[in-house]
């Protein structure tokens, strides 16, 4: 594990994620919660530009259409989104990994027509079924929300989860019933080791390394699916809409998450690109981060372990184990009377 820390592609990615997170909250520490408001700019007296205003020095990613900063917001978002995405990958591994397990094992005959019924999810956009369910909770009703910001962000966090675990599951399940059918896995269970000690002392062992690049996908994933999200006007923790029919606002966000600032700024796109450009690139760097972790992390591994060539596995029966068992029962039987006779 040491190792992992002298691979580049691994420390560029950790410092990445460090920056956002650890200058999230230094910011709101430093600046307080409230981005910095700028009305106008003036030269000589007057007023040369207001509104949302292009990058300068003074805002180097500009401000949005009421004049904060976008930097600042940026900022003060970032701890909101990265921790939810990894929350809900957290959330979707510690339900997918036992089922996993259980289908790898436990249900091997099974496993073929559970996987048929989990594989055209896999062409199915998460977004979709996110925004079915989601809507409900997020989309502020006229008489305002009966629940708290934080009660959305816990249902927000374990839908998005919940609706990708068959997937993962399914993708353990094989990972692990391959592994199963490996010959030390075999000789265990002639052995007459549980399945369940099986699990535990040696496929959650061998599959520890993959369970962890897993887990960085699926934070990307999560990530991918908030900002799909943004752009359909649903926010991590609620989207406020205003229903005054002459002089409505735009539906916006509660906090500065990414998806929030990306759905409200992308109208801008022709006329103030800066405006949707900085939460993209955010996004985007929040991304190629994690990716450079898997791929550091995996080189790091590879460099320690000589992987020997797969060899073709067949399926072996629990009748088969059984009769192994019993042949080696009878076995240490008739070894235990010759050395009685010998005696």
């Amino acid at each position: 594990m040491s190792s992992v820390w002298k691979q580049p592609l691994f420390l560029i990615g950790f410092a990445i994620i460090a920056f956002f997170l650890g200058g999230s909250y230094v910011f709101e520490w430093i600046f307080g919660n409230v981005p910095k408001h700028t009305y106008f700019i003036e030269e000589n007296g007057r007023a040369v530009e207001g509104p949302p205003i292009s990058p300068n020095w003074k805002h180097p990613l500009g401000t949005d259409e009421f004049g904060y900063d976008m930097l600042a917001k940026i900022m003060l978002g970032a701890k909101y989104t990265i921790l939810a995405a990894m929350a809900v990958a957290a959330l979707r591994m510690l339900i997918a990994l036992p089922l996993g397990f259980a289908i790898g094992t436990y249900f091997q005959r099974q496993r073929s027509w559970i996987n048929a019924l989990i594989d055209p999810m896999h062409y199915v956009p998460m977004t979709i079924f996110a925004f079915i369910l989601l809507r409900p909770v997020l989309w502020m009703p006229m008489e305002g929300f009966s629940t708290t910001i934080t009660e959305r962000i816990a249902i927000q966090v374990v839908i998005m989860a919940l609706i990708t675990v068959p997937i993962v599951a399914a993708l353990i399940g094989n990972e692990a019933n391959l592994l199963y059918h490996q010959e030390y896995i075999l000789a265990a269970r002639t052995l007459g080791a549980s399945r369940r000690r099986i699990i535990v002392r040696h496929l959650t062992p061998q599959l520890r390394e993959k369970m962890l690049v897993l887990y960085g996908q699926q934070v990307v994933e999560s990530l991918i699916v908030f900002a799909h999200l943004g752009l359909l006007r649903l926010f991590l923790g609620g989207t406020d809409v205003d229903y005054d029919p002459m002089f409505g606002d735009p539906p916006r966000s509660i906090s500065y998450e990414w998806a929030g600032l990306f759905g409200n700024s992308f109208r801008y796109l022709q006329g103030a690109p800066w405006l949707p450009l900085g939460p993209a690139v955010s996004f985007a760097l929040v991304i190629l981060a994690i990716a450079a972790m898997i791929e550091g992390y995996t080189r790091a591994i590879n460099g320690q372990v000589i992987l020997k060539k797969r060899k073709k596995m067949v399926f072996v029966s629990d009748e088969t184990i059984e009769w192994n068992q019993l042949q080696l029962k009878s076995k240490l039987i008739l070894l235990k009377k010759d050395t009685t006779t010998f005696k």
